[in-house]
């Protein structure tokens, strides 16, 4: 069985999408993943990559930077993609109605330190890196307190 934490590197920008695609197949209503890593480390890629491949029909998925979230419905149910980076302040994540829709929804979360205390306890962590030496090169960590998410990753391998 697979333990918190545990890293693992991608060699391309395909390799990353193809795992976002995996991970996209064991989430449920309730799930939050919360997307650490610096500026261009490849939360956004990895998001888009996952929304898309849980769509019926794949569409555009653009970086919700200046909107803080944009919600798809998919196959799977509904997903909240949420860029917290611009986010003044803790009280404003109910304003967004982001609470709640970690209790309904999927939900991807970059910038999760803006949410302060107010990060599920039940959410999976990706904290991702770049290689100094490549551009494509990335490596995930991954972790969780959540004991499920040791059976349900091992699904997605």
């Amino acid at each position: 069985m697979t333990t918190a934490p545990f890293a693992i590197t991608f060699n391309s920008p395909c390799e990353t999408a193809d795992f976002a695609a995996r991970l996209g197949r064991i989430l449920r209503p309730g799930d939050t993943l919360l997307l650490e890593g610096e500026i261009g480390s490849g939360k956004t890629h990895f998001s888009r990559s996952l929304i898309q491949s849980v769509m019926s029909i794949p569409e555009d998925v653009p970086s919700p930077t200046f909107t803080l979230v944009q919600v798809y419905d998919t196959e799977i149910g509904e997903i909240w993609h949420c860029d917290l980076y611009r986010l003044g302040a803790v009280d404003e994540v109910d304003e967004l109605g982001l609470t709640e829709a970690f209790e309904t929804a999927i939900c991807l979360v970059e910038w999760p330190d803006k949410l302060g205390s107010m990060q599920p306890e039940n959410a999976l962590t990706l904290s991702f890196e770049t290689d100094p030496n490549t551009v494509e090169k990335r490596l995930i960590t991954l972790s969780w307190v959540n004991t499920e998410w040791a059976s349900r990753l091992e699904a997605a391998q």
